[in-house]
């Protein structure tokens, strides 16, 4: 059993079963496969997340990688690139009627793998799953004392 010190390998390895259910969900539906590049940025976009530089802060990888992500999915038709309204010289991400049309599906995914996830692991694990996920971590620490590493 993995102990609270390795806790970011389960959290990792829930987050793929979620993904990789969705992904499996959304081809059932008829949908074109998506990436997880490309799921993440969507992600990040439903949640409000609408800059690319912003998006690729919160995923931690280039503002090029981002937009080359970007420009597959507007190409795919799941998002729309449009001027900021706070910003002429930038641009924001908006989801596409079809993005919105995929995010029902979507949505239909996430109730059907939380209720799979019930029925495997018991609904009071899944409650004290959305609680301990929902709460407010607040920011990470990063007041760690310094290492001596003999330097």
């Amino acid at each position: 059993m993995i102990g609270a010190d390795k806790l970011i390998v389960p959290l990792l390895q829930a987050f793929l079963w979620f993904d990789d259910g969705l992904q499996s969900f959304l081809q059932a539906q008829g949908w074109d496969q998506v990436t997880r590049p490309q799921s993440m940025v969507m992600a990040n976009v439903v949640i409000g997340v609408h800059k690319p530089s912003d998006i690729a802060r919160n995923l931690g990888i280039s503002r090029q990688a981002v937009h080359t992500t970007i420009n597959q999915m507007v190409k795919l038709g799941m998002l729309e690139i449009r001027d900021d309204a706070e910003d002429r010289r930038a641009t924001i991400v908006a989801v596409s009627p079809k993005g919105r049309a995929m995010g029902v599906d979507a949505d239909r995914a996430m109730e059907a793998l939380a209720a799979e996830l019930r029925r495997r692991i018991g609904p009071r694990n899944v409650e004290n799953l959305v609680k301990a996920f929902a709460a407010d971590w607040g920011d990470p620490p990063t007041d760690w004392p310094k290492a001596d590493k003999g330097k």
